[in-house]
């Protein structure tokens, strides 16, 4: 009986091994998941530089005046009817 009841037991674990949650079948599943995250990851770190690139014009010590007429004009609707505005953000 005892040696019967091991088996089931080693078996038991050999099985989730194989086919449970975080088994060698789980693996592909991870490795899919892996490469969407980093894709995710690259596009948030260039979403992250493009705002710091537009916070570091909008310093107040060292303002792009061109950066800061654009935003200004923009926010405020001044814009004279000889202008032809062209939109950079979707």
């Amino acid at each position: 009986m005892l040696p019967a009841l091991a088996l089931l037991i080693i078996g038991t674990f050999a099985g989730h091994a194989v086919a449970g949650p975080n088994g060698l079948l789980a693996l592909g599943g991870y490795a899919h998941d892996l490469k969407a995250r980093k894709s995710e990851l690259a596009q948030l770190e260039a979403q992250r530089d493009q705002l710091r690139h537009r916070s570091a014009l909008l310093d107040p010590r060292k303002a792009d005046p061109d950066m800061a007429d654009e935003m200004v004009r923009g926010r405020l609707g001044l814009v004279r009817p000889d202008e032809v505005i062209v939109p950079l953000e979707d």
